[in-house]
């Protein structure tokens, strides 16, 4: 059997220890710290995090939801492979669903609104600055779902969701590295300004782009042209 990623870190007693113990497993899935293919067990991961058994069990059942994991009888759970094609795919959803929904919403937020994306935007920049990915993911998909809760189209919004923690974004330790995260954080900022501003097609334009840096910037650390040409 592998051994899990040396590179997680224990985790500190949260409110909800098993939300806490699945973000910190989708994120290691995410950005790669746990590989395709890779099977680990509950109690080692367990070790690894500083829990018990119990929460990193309930957490890999989540994931198995999610289709991040699967179980693998008295071994553990094994990470799922994804597939460029798939990965292509889940981004070619994802643009024909939110830009054109972020565009709907402009001009439908209120100022008091704005302030709590804001806050979002701000946790997600502070996040990025702390080298801290797993509260990056975190609050990235907090705003986007915020943004996307104005449409009031909840089967949307969750399948956007649910689309983007299927995501595999292993460019993010590159970023990291090289302290180009915040820069990405940065369009956060820039498309709630422009969508304040009611500016339609400039919000779709941003939001083509940011989802693109998920088969460019976030998936391999640097852009190309396909997903620039976004």
């Amino acid at each position: 059997m592998n051994s899990p990623a040396r590179s997680l870190a224990p985790l500190s007693r949260a409110l909800n220890l098993r939300e806490s113990v699945t973000e910190k497993l989708r994120t290691a899935i995410v950005t790669g710290e746990l590989m395709e293919g890779e099977i680990v067990s509950a109690p080692a991961l367990g070790i690894v995090l500083g829990v018990s058994a119990t929460p990193v069990r309930e957490a890999m059942m989540d994931l198995a939801r999610e289709g991040l994991v699967e179980t693998v009888k008295n071994k553990g759970f094994r990470v799922t492979s994804v597939t460029d094609k798939e990965l292509d795919d889940i981004t070619e959803i994802r643009l024909l669903i939110e830009p054109p929904t972020v565009a709907r919403v402009v001009g439908t937020i209120p100022p008091e609104g704005f302030i709590e994306l804001r806050r979002l935007a701000d946790e997600c920049m502070a996040a990025a600055k702390a080298e801290d990915l797993n509260g990056y993911l975190v609050s990235d998909r907090e705003l986007h779902a915020a943004i996307l809760a104005y449409s009031t189209n909840q089967q949307l919004a969750e399948l956007a969701t649910s689309l983007r923690r299927r995501t595999r974004m292993y460019g993010l330790q590159t970023l990291v590295r090289e302290n180009k995260l915040a820069g990405s954080a940065q369009e956060h900022h820039t498309l709630l300004e422009l969508m304040q501003a009611g500016d339609v097609e400039g919000s779709r334009a941003l939001m083509n782009q940011h989802i693109a840096h998920a088969r460019g910037l976030w998936a391999r650390g640097t852009e190309d042209e396909s997903s620039r040409s976004e």
